[in-house]
Protein backbone atom coordinates (compact mmCIF):
# COMPACT_ATOMS: atom_id res chain seq x y z
CA UNK A 1 0.00 0.00 0.00
CA UNK A 2 1.55 3.44 -1.07
CA UNK A 3 0.24 5.37 1.87
CA UNK A 4 2.35 3.11 4.41
CA UNK A 5 5.80 4.91 2.98
CA UNK A 6 5.28 8.19 4.50
CA UNK A 7 2.35 7.50 6.74
CA UNK A 8 2.16 5.40 9.94
CA UNK A 9 -0.14 2.75 10.17
CA UNK A 10 -3.18 3.81 11.83
CA UNK A 11 -3.28 7.02 9.51
CA UNK A 12 -3.65 4.43 6.61
CA UNK A 13 -6.46 2.74 8.51
CA UNK A 14 -7.58 6.10 9.20
CA UNK A 15 -8.03 7.17 5.56
CA UNK A 16 -8.83 3.83 3.65
CA UNK A 17 -11.84 3.26 6.51
CA UNK A 18 -13.54 7.18 6.90
CA UNK A 19 -14.92 6.74 3.85
CA UNK A 20 -17.06 3.73 4.80
CA UNK A 21 -17.50 5.53 7.67
CA UNK A 22 -19.39 8.20 6.44
CA UNK A 23 -21.83 6.13 3.89
CA UNK A 24 -22.73 3.80 6.51
CA UNK A 25 -23.55 6.38 8.96
CA UNK A 26 -25.87 8.35 5.95
CA UNK A 27 -27.24 5.05 5.08
CA UNK A 28 -27.89 4.27 8.87
CA UNK A 29 -29.43 7.74 9.36
CA UNK A 30 -33.22 7.01 10.66
CA UNK A 31 -36.18 8.58 7.79
CA UNK A 32 -38.03 11.40 9.47
CA UNK A 33 -34.12 12.86 10.14
CA UNK A 34 -33.04 16.66 9.53
CA UNK A 35 -31.74 16.60 5.85
CA UNK A 36 -27.87 17.26 5.50
CA UNK A 37 -27.88 18.94 2.37
CA UNK A 38 -30.13 21.48 0.09
CA UNK A 39 -31.10 18.72 -2.13
CA UNK A 40 -32.44 16.23 0.77
CA UNK A 41 -34.34 19.31 2.14
CA UNK A 42 -36.00 19.93 -0.90
CA UNK A 43 -36.64 16.55 -1.48
CA UNK A 44 -38.04 16.55 1.73
CA UNK A 45 -40.43 19.56 1.30
CA UNK A 46 -41.57 18.25 -1.85
CA UNK A 47 -42.32 14.87 -0.67
CA UNK A 48 -44.31 16.74 2.38
CA UNK A 49 -46.08 19.55 -0.09
CA UNK A 50 -46.77 16.06 -2.46
CA UNK A 51 -48.59 14.75 1.07
CA UNK A 52 -50.46 17.55 1.64
CA UNK A 53 -51.81 18.26 -1.63
CA UNK A 54 -52.90 14.67 -2.07
CA UNK A 55 -54.92 14.73 1.47
CA UNK A 56 -56.22 18.61 0.37
CA UNK A 57 -57.76 17.20 -2.65
CA UNK A 58 -59.36 13.91 -0.82
CA UNK A 59 -61.16 16.66 1.57
CA UNK A 60 -62.21 18.57 -1.53
CA UNK A 61 -63.28 15.74 -2.83
CA UNK A 62 -65.70 14.80 -0.64
CA UNK A 63 -67.48 18.31 -0.13
CA UNK A 64 -70.77 19.01 -1.51
CA UNK A 65 -70.45 21.38 -5.00
CA UNK A 66 -71.24 24.72 -3.78
CA UNK A 67 -67.88 24.41 -1.52
CA UNK A 68 -65.56 22.46 -3.66
CA UNK A 69 -66.51 25.90 -5.98
CA UNK A 70 -65.39 27.81 -3.26
CA UNK A 71 -62.21 25.61 -2.73
CA UNK A 72 -61.68 26.32 -6.65
CA UNK A 73 -61.96 29.90 -6.58
CA UNK A 74 -59.49 29.94 -3.16
CA UNK A 75 -56.64 27.86 -5.27
CA UNK A 76 -56.80 30.26 -7.94
CA UNK A 77 -56.33 33.43 -5.82
CA UNK A 78 -54.69 32.71 -2.48
CA UNK A 79 -51.05 32.45 -3.94
CA UNK A 80 -48.01 30.31 -3.04
CA UNK A 81 -48.17 31.84 0.53
CA UNK A 82 -51.38 31.48 1.77
CA UNK A 83 -52.77 28.80 -0.53
CA UNK A 84 -50.34 26.28 1.45
CA UNK A 85 -51.36 27.41 4.70
CA UNK A 86 -55.08 27.34 3.88
CA UNK A 87 -54.56 23.77 2.39
CA UNK A 88 -53.11 22.37 5.82
CA UNK A 89 -55.81 23.92 7.95
CA UNK A 90 -58.52 22.37 6.26
CA UNK A 91 -56.99 19.13 6.46
CA UNK A 92 -57.08 19.99 10.09
CA UNK A 93 -60.56 20.61 9.82
CA UNK A 94 -59.47 24.23 11.44
CA UNK A 95 -61.22 27.56 10.92
CA UNK A 96 -59.93 30.19 8.91
CA UNK A 97 -61.07 33.71 7.56
CA UNK A 98 -61.35 31.41 3.68
CA UNK A 99 -64.10 28.73 5.65
CA UNK A 100 -67.08 28.61 3.53
CA UNK A 101 -69.73 30.71 4.54
CA UNK A 102 -73.57 28.96 4.23
CA UNK A 103 -75.55 31.85 3.72
CA UNK A 104 -78.71 31.54 6.03
CA UNK A 105 -81.07 33.58 3.53
CA UNK A 106 -82.87 34.98 6.25
CA UNK A 107 -80.09 37.34 7.26
CA UNK A 108 -78.22 40.07 5.23
CA UNK A 109 -74.80 39.22 3.72
CA UNK A 110 -71.50 40.72 4.94
CA UNK A 111 -68.27 40.87 2.33
CA UNK A 112 -64.84 42.06 3.82
CA UNK A 113 -62.35 43.48 1.64
CA UNK A 114 -58.51 44.04 2.90
CA UNK A 115 -55.22 42.48 3.65
CA UNK A 116 -53.44 40.25 6.19
CA UNK A 117 -54.73 42.56 8.92
CA UNK A 118 -58.08 42.20 7.84
CA UNK A 119 -57.46 38.74 7.62
CA UNK A 120 -56.84 38.85 11.41
CA UNK A 121 -60.31 40.22 12.70
CA UNK A 122 -62.13 38.03 10.17
CA UNK A 123 -63.26 35.28 12.68
CA UNK A 124 -63.80 37.57 15.37
CA UNK A 125 -66.02 39.88 13.15
CA UNK A 126 -67.78 36.37 12.02
CA UNK A 127 -68.52 35.08 15.81
CA UNK A 128 -69.21 38.69 16.76
CA UNK A 129 -71.99 38.68 14.06
CA UNK A 130 -73.68 35.11 14.26
CA UNK A 131 -77.27 35.30 13.98
CA UNK A 132 -77.47 38.99 11.93
CA UNK A 133 -74.94 38.79 9.33
CA UNK A 134 -73.81 35.92 7.01
CA UNK A 135 -69.86 37.43 6.93
CA UNK A 136 -67.97 36.28 3.86
CA UNK A 137 -64.17 37.48 2.82
CA UNK A 138 -62.39 37.83 -0.33
CA UNK A 139 -60.47 35.66 -1.57
CA UNK A 140 -57.45 36.82 -1.00
CA UNK A 141 -54.91 38.87 0.83
CA UNK A 142 -56.26 41.87 -1.48
CA UNK A 143 -53.11 43.84 -0.96
CA UNK A 144 -53.04 47.51 -2.47
CA UNK A 145 -55.97 49.19 -4.17
CA UNK A 146 -54.00 48.63 -7.77
CA UNK A 147 -54.89 45.11 -7.02
CA UNK A 148 -58.76 45.82 -5.92
CA UNK A 149 -58.79 47.50 -9.30
CA UNK A 150 -57.91 44.37 -10.74
CA UNK A 151 -59.57 41.78 -8.67
CA UNK A 152 -63.33 43.12 -7.47
CA UNK A 153 -65.38 41.69 -10.07
CA UNK A 154 -63.90 37.96 -8.58
CA UNK A 155 -63.97 39.06 -5.09
CA UNK A 156 -67.78 40.59 -5.63
CA UNK A 157 -68.63 37.41 -6.87
CA UNK A 158 -72.48 36.84 -8.14
CA UNK A 159 -74.60 37.67 -5.16
CA UNK A 160 -75.97 40.35 -3.91
CA UNK A 161 -74.31 42.18 -1.11
CA UNK A 162 -76.02 44.78 1.95
CA UNK A 163 -72.69 45.36 3.12
CA UNK A 164 -68.92 45.71 2.13
CA UNK A 165 -66.48 46.48 4.76
CA UNK A 166 -63.39 47.55 3.04
CA UNK A 167 -59.85 48.58 3.28
CA UNK A 168 -56.74 49.46 1.34
CA UNK A 169 -53.46 51.00 2.72
CA UNK A 170 -51.02 49.44 4.09
CA UNK A 171 -49.44 48.14 1.06
CA UNK A 172 -50.20 51.27 -0.39
CA UNK A 173 -48.07 53.10 1.82
CA UNK A 174 -45.64 53.84 -0.84
CA UNK A 175 -48.23 54.20 -3.80
CA UNK A 176 -47.91 58.40 -4.60
CA UNK A 177 -50.68 59.91 -2.44
CA UNK A 178 -52.14 61.30 -6.15
CA UNK A 179 -52.29 57.47 -7.40
CA UNK A 180 -53.69 56.35 -4.82
CA UNK A 181 -56.99 58.65 -4.15
CA UNK A 182 -57.99 57.96 -7.96
CA UNK A 183 -57.46 54.38 -7.60
CA UNK A 184 -59.27 54.68 -4.43
CA UNK A 185 -62.33 56.75 -5.66
CA UNK A 186 -62.30 54.25 -8.50
CA UNK A 187 -62.83 51.48 -6.28
CA UNK A 188 -65.97 53.40 -4.32
CA UNK A 189 -67.52 54.16 -7.79
CA UNK A 190 -67.21 50.59 -8.41
CA UNK A 191 -68.43 49.58 -5.40
CA UNK A 192 -71.52 51.99 -5.26
CA UNK A 193 -72.87 50.22 -8.37
CA UNK A 194 -73.70 46.77 -6.31
CA UNK A 195 -76.06 48.79 -4.17
CA UNK A 196 -74.44 47.39 -0.93
CA UNK A 197 -73.35 49.93 2.01
CA UNK A 198 -70.06 51.11 2.29
CA UNK A 199 -68.06 50.73 5.49
CA UNK A 200 -64.28 52.06 4.44
CA UNK A 201 -62.07 51.00 7.46
CA UNK A 202 -59.13 53.01 8.38
CA UNK A 203 -55.33 51.47 7.97
CA UNK A 204 -53.96 50.21 11.47
CA UNK A 205 -50.61 51.93 12.53
CA UNK A 206 -47.62 50.59 11.39
CA UNK A 207 -44.32 50.62 13.50
CA UNK A 208 -40.97 52.01 12.19
CA UNK A 209 -38.93 49.85 9.56
CA UNK A 210 -36.13 51.49 7.25
CA UNK A 211 -35.76 47.82 6.16
CA UNK A 212 -39.38 47.35 4.66
CA UNK A 213 -39.83 51.15 4.15
CA UNK A 214 -42.27 51.09 6.57
CA UNK A 215 -43.13 54.97 8.09
CA UNK A 216 -45.76 55.34 10.32
CA UNK A 217 -46.49 58.89 8.79
CA UNK A 218 -47.60 56.93 5.50
CA UNK A 219 -50.57 55.58 7.02
CA UNK A 220 -51.79 59.11 8.70
CA UNK A 221 -50.89 60.45 5.43
CA UNK A 222 -53.38 57.95 3.29
CA UNK A 223 -56.01 57.63 5.72
CA UNK A 224 -56.32 61.68 5.65
CA UNK A 225 -56.66 60.86 1.74
CA UNK A 226 -59.46 58.21 2.32
CA UNK A 227 -61.33 60.24 4.65
CA UNK A 228 -61.16 62.80 2.05
CA UNK A 229 -62.77 60.34 -0.60
CA UNK A 230 -65.09 58.50 2.00
CA UNK A 231 -67.05 62.16 2.68
CA UNK A 232 -66.83 63.29 -0.81
CA UNK A 233 -69.15 59.76 -1.97
CA UNK A 234 -71.31 59.69 1.42
CA UNK A 235 -69.24 56.56 2.26
CA UNK A 236 -69.50 55.59 6.06
CA UNK A 237 -65.66 55.31 8.09
CA UNK A 238 -64.63 52.72 10.41
CA UNK A 239 -61.83 54.42 12.07
CA UNK A 240 -60.21 51.56 13.17
CA UNK A 241 -56.25 53.35 13.67
CA UNK A 242 -58.34 55.64 16.09
CA UNK A 243 -59.96 52.83 17.76
CA UNK A 244 -56.80 50.63 18.30
CA UNK A 245 -53.97 53.14 18.88
CA UNK A 246 -54.50 53.53 22.30
CA UNK A 247 -53.78 50.00 22.77
CA UNK A 248 -51.14 48.64 20.43
CA UNK A 249 -48.61 48.17 23.17
CA UNK A 250 -51.12 45.37 24.34
CA UNK A 251 -52.55 44.21 21.37
CA UNK A 252 -50.12 44.66 18.60
CA UNK A 253 -46.80 42.30 18.04
CA UNK A 254 -43.55 44.06 18.29
CA UNK A 255 -42.47 45.69 15.25
CA UNK A 256 -45.09 44.23 13.60
CA UNK A 257 -48.05 45.57 11.43
CA UNK A 258 -50.07 42.17 12.81
CA UNK A 259 -52.07 42.13 15.43
CA UNK A 260 -51.75 39.13 18.73
CA UNK A 261 -55.21 37.80 19.63
CA UNK A 262 -56.37 40.12 22.10
CA UNK A 263 -55.84 43.09 18.82
CA UNK A 264 -57.54 41.16 16.36
CA UNK A 265 -60.46 39.95 19.04
CA UNK A 266 -61.11 43.80 19.35
CA UNK A 267 -60.73 44.76 15.65
CA UNK A 268 -63.40 41.96 14.91
CA UNK A 269 -65.80 43.31 17.84
CA UNK A 270 -65.02 47.11 16.45
CA UNK A 271 -65.95 46.21 12.81
CA UNK A 272 -68.60 43.84 13.93
CA UNK A 273 -70.21 46.83 15.61
CA UNK A 274 -69.86 49.36 12.25
CA UNK A 275 -71.52 47.03 10.67
CA UNK A 276 -74.53 46.66 12.81
CA UNK A 277 -74.66 50.12 12.98
CA UNK A 278 -74.75 50.73 9.36
CA UNK A 279 -77.39 47.74 8.73
CA UNK A 280 -79.66 49.44 11.52
CA UNK A 281 -79.28 52.85 9.83
CA UNK A 282 -82.56 54.41 7.82
CA UNK A 283 -81.56 54.71 4.27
Amino acid sequence: MMCARFFPVFACALLSASPVVTFAADAARPAGTEPTNAKEAADKKAEQDAKRDADYAAVVAKLPPEEQAWEKTLQENLGNFYLPIHKTERIQNRRNAWEFVKDDPALPRVLLIGDSVSRGYTIAARDALKGKANVHRAPENCGPAANGLKKLDIWLGSGKWDVIHFNFGIHDRATPPADYEKRLEEIVLRLKKTGAKLIWASTTPIPVDAAKKQDPASIVERNAIAVRVMEKHGVAVDDLFGYVTPHLATAQNPNDVHFNAKGYEMLGNQVAASIVQTLQAKP
